[in-house]
């Protein structure tokens, strides 16, 4: 297969570069290059630029709102907005959601939801992971009972990614207990602010409180909000899934991790010398310089299949594995390369004030942080411990 960009991709990507330099606020810009949070307002933001554009949902088709864009213009945008230090696009709407409710929901349901997702009046987040119900999702507890006109939910998520902004969550609930249990699960759309829900932060090590635990008690939830079948829901969580997967080698976030571990390393002195010329911290670089070389191609490759219409098999998994790896590697040499000031977080550093003066070079101050927050990118997604179980069951289907 032909790995080569063609000339309408290379112009499609100068095209998004020559966007990006004139529309993308430099504040933004700075904050994800250096690791900082950003907050909703900020996020809220930069999906707006780019929903006037018309680029926000570049994964949709366009009788939806989206670009119609094939995998490839997919894959290019994605990449120049990483290397431009963009913020991510928030995905659980957009990348997740939507397609759902574009295969599965009701013409009301896409009517009312799709356009409230692409405007910003809908934040939406994930209630999958329940307390012993991760990796093994089948196993969940959260119950949804039908009274004749709404679904009476209790049980409780957690890992919600950024629930403290949305309020709205698509949740999976088990609607019936007998034969496997699959299936008896649903697919719910549950508004926040509905009577009976709270949220609970769970603060990081980094005092963030990007995750959060969130409780059901008693919680009224229309029929017209369950998506497809009633007990079809796991189907529908595993076509989400291959959409949470896209791109989960996270290429170009390797390839920006790589980039700032350089400037670091250039910067950092050893003996008097840049750490970048010590020979054993160089052959480091280059390793994990190496394998995200292997690991673009691939990604490449797997791009052009899609392109041409094939569903990728085991190389996901494959990529999931890899990039992770790749990153936590690329974290990790971050991390050694600016020494004291690597030390973890004391609970003083999470008073509020107590960071306004960075201590160290400003290359430091997000380092640690990224390292403690990216020790996840093994188990979202789909563990590596399950991804590998998948390219073995792969392998001996031979």
């Amino acid at each position: 297969m032909d790995l080569n960009y063609t000339t309408e991709q290379l112009a499609f990507r100068q095209e998004v570069r020559a966007f990006l330099q004139a529309n993308l606020p430099q504040s933004l810009s700075d904050k994800v290059k250096y690791g900082k949070t950003l907050t909703k307002s900020e996020h809220e933001q930069w999906h707006a630029i780019l929903h006037k554009q018309g680029w926000l949902a570049s994964n949709w088709p366009v009788q939806y709102g989206g670009t119609g864009w094939d995998s490839v213009h997919r894959h290019l945008f994605e990449e120049e907005l990483t290397r431009a230090s963009a913020p991510r696009i928030v995905p659980f709407g957009l990348a997740m959601l939507g397609p759902v409710l574009q295969e599965f929901g009701s013409d009301e349901q896409k009517e009312y939801y799709l356009p409230r997702i692409l405007n910003g009046e809908h934040w939406w987040c994930q209630g999958y992971s329940e307390p012993g119900a991760g990796s093994d999702l089948a196993s969940l507890k959260t119950t949804a009972e039908f009274d004749g006109e709404h679904y009476i939910v209790n049980g409780q998520k957690t890992w919600t990614t950024l629930g403290q902004h949305a309020n709205m969550i698509f949740c999976l609930v088990r609607t019936a207990k007998e034969g496997k249990p699959q299936e008896g699960i649903s697919f719910l759309l549950i508004d926040m602010r509905s009577e009976g829900v709270t949220l609970r932060p769970i603060v990081l090590i980094d005092g963030e409180p990007e995750v959060n635990e969130v409780f059901f008690d008693n919680v009224k939830v229309p029929a017209k909000n369950l998506v497809g079948e009633q007990n079809k829901g796991w189907t529908y969580a595993k076509y989400l899934l291959t959409h949470e997967r896209t791109n989960i080698a996270g290429v170009g976030f390797a390839v920006a991790g790589l980039a700032s571990l350089k400037r670091i390393a250039r910067t950092e002195m050893y003996k008097g010398r840049p750490l970048i010329e010590n020979p054993h911290f160089a052959a480091r670089i280059a390793r994990v310089e190496i394998d995200l070389m292997a690991m673009s191609t691939t990604n490449l490759r797997v791009i052009s299949q899609a392109a041409a219409g094939k569903a990728p098999g085991a190389e996901s998994s494959m990529l999931k594995i890899k990039g992770s790896v790749i990153r936590q590697e690329i974290n990790s040499l971050a991390r050694s390369a600016i020494g004291p000031y690597a030390m973890p977080f004391v609970s003083e550093d999470l008073d509020p004030g107590s960071n306004d003066l960075p201590i160290g070079p400003e290359h430091a101050t997000s380092v640690t942080a990224t390292y403690f927050n990216n020790r996840k990118l093994s188990i979202y997604g789909g563990s590596n411990e399950i991804q590998r179980s998948i390219i073995s069951k792969s392998l001996l289907e031979l």
